[in-house]
Parts: C-alpha cells; sequence; structure tokens
C-alpha cells in the first residue's frame, strides 16, 4: 500500500489531540507523560519513518517533518520522545544496520514493543564526540562495552539505544583508533540506567532524560552498525536526521505560541479595548508570524534536500546540501522558537509568567533546542566553514 500523507497528518493531529490534557495535567504536576507511547502505539505513529517492510509507515522526510511540526505544538518535550525513538533511534538503525539487525529492532519499535534512544553524549563529551571515554573490545562473537552515557533523550525507557565507543585497545593518537556504533540492549547485565528527576531540569518535565552505565555490557557482534570504525559517520548522519527533527518540532513551538497568543490577545481586555488592537502586542504577533513562516519554509527546504539525498545516496554533493540545510534549519528555528516563547510570555504578562499557561512552558522547553543535536556555536561553525572551505574549519 502506498504511503499516504493525509492519512498521517490525520493520525498525528487526533494523536496530538488525545494526549494534550494528559500532558496538560502531567506538565503541572511535573511527573513523565505515561501516556504517550500507548497513544503513540493507538495511532501508529511509532513507525513513521521506518520503512513498511520492517512494519513501518514508510513516510518521506517532507511528510514525516510536517508531523514532528504538529507534534511540536504540544510541547518540546512530547516532539523529545520522538526525535530520539525514531531520528536518531530507529534512523541510524534502518540506514547501517544489517537485515538481521533491521528486523531485530525495527519491527519491534515501530510496533511500541521497544523503545529506541541514543547514547552520544558523556559527561565530558558533548560538543566532541571524539572525547568520549566509552570503549569496546572484540571476544569472540560479541563486543564488550564500558563507559557512561549522560543527558540521554528516552534513556530511562529505552528497550535498545544506539552506543558508540573507542576500541580499549588502542591509545589516543594511534590512526586506527577509530569510534564504533552498536545496538545494546538496555536490559543487558551491567546495563544501569538513572533517570534524572523532572525538577532536575529546566523543562520538559513530562519526557525522560537518563544517564546510563555500561559495565561489561555484552553486546552480540551482530549489533554492530556498519564497520568497525564506522561510528563517527553513524552519529554525524544521524543528527542530520535529529537536527531537522529538532527544527521541525519547533516550527510547531511557533506555531502554537502564535495560536495562543492571537486567541489570547482577542480576549484580553486593557486600557478600555482588547489588547489585540495596541500596537505593541501587533508588533510581537507579527515577530511571531515571521518566525513561523521562515522556519517553515527552512523546514521543507531541508526536508526535501534529505529526501533528494536519500534517493541517491552515492551522490555526495546532495549529502552536503542535505547536511548544511539540517544544520541552518536547526539553528535558526530554535532560535525563532525561543524568540516566539519569549513574545508569548510578553503578551500573556503575568500569565505569562506560570506553567499554567503553554507559553511559559515553551519557554521552558525550547531552551535545550539551542543545545542538543548541536548547540548554536558549533552550528554556526559547521555553517561558516562549508562557505569557507575545509581548510577554514576552526576544529579539525
Amino acid at each position: 500500500m502506498p504511503f499516504d500523507a493525509a492519512k498521517l497528518a490525520a493520525d498525528a493531529d487526533a494523536f496530538c489531540r488525545e494526549l494534550r490534557p494528559h500532558e496538560e495535567l502531567c506538565y503541572v504536576e511535573h511527573r513523565f507523560n505515561d501516556q504517550l507511547v500507548p497513544l503513540a502505539k493507538k495511532h501508529n505513529l511509532l513507525g513513521m519513518n521506518v520503512k513498511p517492510e520492517y512494519g513501518g509507515r514508510g513516510a518521506d522526510n517532507r511528510s514525516y517533518f510536517l508531523a514532528l511540526a504538529r507534534i511540536g505544538r504540544e510541547g518540546t518535550g512530547v516532539r523529545t520522545f520522538f526525535s530520539g525513538h525514531l531520528s536518531i533511534g530507529a534512523y541510524p538503525i534502518q540506514t547501517w544496520g544489517s537485515e538481521a539487525l533491521k528486523r531485530k529492532y525495527l519491527p519491534a519499535a515501530a510496533a511500541g514493543d521497544k523503545v529506541l534512544a541514543f547514547g552520544l553524549t558523556e559527561p565530558d563529551a558533548g560538543s566532541n564526540p571524539r572525547e568520549m571515554t566509552t570503549t569496546f573490545e572484540k571476544k569472540a562473537d560479541r563486543y564488550v562495552l564500558n563507559g557512561v552515557k549522560y543527558m540521554i533523550s528516552n534513556g530511562g525507557i529505552a528497550d535498545a539505544i544506539v552506543a558508540f565507543g573507542y576500541p580499549a585497545n588502542l591509545k589516543e593518537g594511534d590512526p586506527a583508533r577509530r569510534i564504533s556504533a552498536f545496538v545494546v540492549d538496555a536490559k543487558s547485565p551491567g546495563f544501569a540506567a538513572e533517570t534524572f528527576a523532572p525538577n532536575a531540569k529546566m523543562g520538559m518535565p513530562t519526557s525522560n532524560t537518563a544517564m546510563f552505565a555500561m559495565e561489561n555490557v555484552e553486546v552480540p557482534a551482530e549489533n554492530l552498525l556498519g564497520a568497525e570504525g564506522d561510528g563517527f559517520r553513524v552519529a554525524m548522519g544521524s543528527l542530520v536526521s535529529g537536527r531537522l527533527s529538532v527544527a521541525a518540532g519547533c516550527l510547531g513551538v511557533i506555531e502554537d505560541c502564535l495560536a495562543e497568543v492571537l486567541e489570547y490577545a482577542k480576549n484580553r481586555r486593557q486600557h478600555g479595548k482588547e489588547i489585540a488592537k495596541h500596537q505593541l502586542v501587533q508588533d510581537h504577533i507579527a515577530h511571531i508570524e515571521m518566525d513561523r513562516v521562515a522556519s517553515e519554509s527552512l523546514v521543507l527546504r531541508a526536508a526535501e534536500a534529505k529526501d533528494r539525498s536519500e534517493a541517491n545516496r552515492s551522490d555526495a554533493a546532495l549529502a552536503k546540501a542535505a547536511d548544511l540545510l539540517a544544520a541552518e534549519a536547526k539553528l535558526f528555528c530554535a532560535n525563532a522558537a525561543w524568540d516566539a516563547a519569549d513574545r508569548a510570555v510578553q503578551v500573556f504578562g503575568g500569565r505569562g509568567w506560570s506553567t499554567l499557561y503553554r507559553p511559559g512552558r515553551h519557554l521552558m522547553d525550547v531552551r535545550v533546542c539551542r543545545i542538543y543535536e548541536g548547540t548554536d556555536e558549533i552550528l554556526k561553525l559547521k555553517i561558516a566553514s562549508s562557505l569557507l572551505g575545509k581548510d577554514w574549519e576552526a576544529f579539525k
């Protein structure tokens, strides 16, 4: 059956409408939203970008990221779950995994029987993943992993995690010492996860963020993604998908901020008239709309570039263009969403400074989008060096 973009959009909207009352309550109570996965399963959203032969819906990038934009209206925490599960969870397995590995994880992920996550960041390795200290050692038909991963979305609820490490037997500086990528089962002996308390984060209290430790965790050899030494390529390729999902979610945040502001400004009266008639309130509304339309344009352009690249995987120029547009979209949309949420809070006035209203939640939650999946600073360097040329890279 061919992919139905309209049906995916309708299912995403139905999911969001059913989820919102649960998310509203969980946010105020600062607790994990345990209805997200069951409702996503009900509306068949847990395999949006997974190919039909592995139980997914086979969405093209344009349709997938538009669905994430709709989901993003419900909150960055909600959208972050899908990014972890699909954009940087299922995507690397589908792209670099063997056929056996795809069959092992993707149907279960698409059906909602397994939650996925992506474990790259460590306590001392953030913007530079090459500084990670996690190691692996090959032993017969398995790999043995040791290390700690930090601030991992879905890390405390995941059944399987894409994790990265260096060969344990090679010292730093050895040209053969290269990162490899693995799919690690969270129930493996020696694997221990600890979820961050909701009040330990500035925002996203309804989502799961965790750190996990691997102490002599055994991973079957078939769970290697790509070949040994391909891990950095897997990570960077996955981040193209991840950055675009963040950009799409930020578009959704802007859309929700605009909707909230329009309704509130038409009903709130001050100085003898609705505040929507005040010029400076209209200034905020106009800026939020410009944030929205510019973000939408960038997200769609980047998604279409990614579709072209995936249809012609041997074309390095298309891959480079898609990578750059994903970075540009993520940088712009994250900052535009921060601006839109800030302006929405200002329009709401005192009510904006309360988590009982949506703009204040968006303001706290969306701030992380300027950090994870590539900080503003790293993305600016990436964009500038792509224009200047490889010889001008700030970090080599």
